[in-house]
């Protein structure tokens, strides 16, 4: 019983350490603009694995040097309550638990049926912009529970200890646009050939609508699905509110 004690002491401070790292870092961030992310470490490692070279094009821009279309448009995209919750919008994460639910029964009907059928199915996710920094920042892509658990105490840290400028700022300055393109000013200057102080709302909509996949929709961002969803996005971005 006692190293069992002394194990479980060992492991709720290495924990209650850990969170302290966290909060630190996030701290920081209040002055220091984050050089890099876990999720951008290990896309470095997988180019120069697969390809043998890193072909990369990011560069960090104030908030003011981005245009406030481009800041609509990713709110209104990606997280349309943003300025007002604390974080976390528990009912889209339940709206999202639902509907991955449906589809995983769907996709297990569909097996069953064919056994040929390959792939997981389609996951929807509920993720708020805090949160994705929060994953993006610190995290790996792995949907464990743990993780989750991690996932909410960074966000709180990020909600409690930086603005919410400040925390779009970082997003928008680090969150991935395609292969090897992180942050606006990487994918204005890749997309539209301008700077992303100069993103008009059509070009920032068509840029928002990339976000959850931009890898496959770098491959054909001209595809009838962007071009009405930026329809879409455009017409919300007056309604969204910034910080």
């Amino acid at each position: 019983m006692r190293h069992l004690l002394r194990l479980l002491v060992l492991v709720a401070v290495a924990l209650l350490s850990l969170q302290a790292y966290f909060v630190a870092r996030v701290a920081l961030m209040r002055w220091i603009d984050p050089q890099s992310t876990t999720f951008q470490r290990s896309e470095i490692w997988r180019l120069w694995h697969e390809r043998g070279r890193i072909a990369w094009s990011q560069q960090w821009v104030d908030a003011n040097r981005i245009a406030d279309d481009l800041k609509r448009a990713v709110v209104a995209s990606e997280d349309a309550g943003f300025v007002d919750h604390s974080g976390v919008e528990w009912e889209a994460i339940e709206r999202a638990w639902d509907r991955n639910q449906r589809a995983q029964t769907l996709h297990e009907r569909r097996t069953a049926r064919d056994p040929r059928r390959k792939g997981p199915p389609k996951v929807v996710g509920g993720s708020t912009i805090t949160q994705q920094l929060a994953k993006n920042l610190f995290l790996s892509g792995e949907r464990t529970l743990p993780r989750k658990a991690q996932e909410f105490v960074i966000t709180w840290a990020l909600e409690t200890l930086l603005d919410k400028r400040r925390i779009l700022e970082i997003y928008l300055n680090n969150v991935e646009w395609g292969e090897g393109v992180f942050g606006a000013q990487a994918a204005a200057r890749h997309y539209h050939r301008v700077d992303a102080a100069r993103l008009g709302p059509w070009a920032a909509a068509r840029l928002a609508v990339m976000l959850p996949a931009p890898k496959r929709f770098e491959r054909n961002p001209g595809s009838a699905y962007v071009s009405g969803r930026t329809a879409t996005i455009v017409a919300r971005m007056g309604d969204v509110e910034l910080p």
